[in-house]
């Protein structure tokens, strides 16, 4: 369930790192690394480098977001 206060944005997948991991960049130059949902999991192992992806983060905390499909 997306949080009120949380920000979507789209960003483009510039690494793979893992177990849910992955660094996105965002359409000004930001990057931030990016988590699934673990009942998302196995969608996420779809994900390659360069996919576009929507992300939802904190206002509080830019550096991390979490990958929305």
């Amino acid at each position: 369930m997306p949080r009120e206060d949380a920000i979507a944005v789209e960003g483009i997948v510039m690494e793979v790192l893992g177990e849910g991991l992955f660094r996105a960049e965002l359409a000004n130059g930001h990057q931030l690394v990016a988590h699934t949902a673990r009942r998302q999991r196995e969608q996420a192992a779809e994900v390659a480098v360069g996919d576009k992806v929507r992300l939802e983060m904190s206002p509080y905390d830019m550096s991390a977001g979490r990958v929305l499909f």
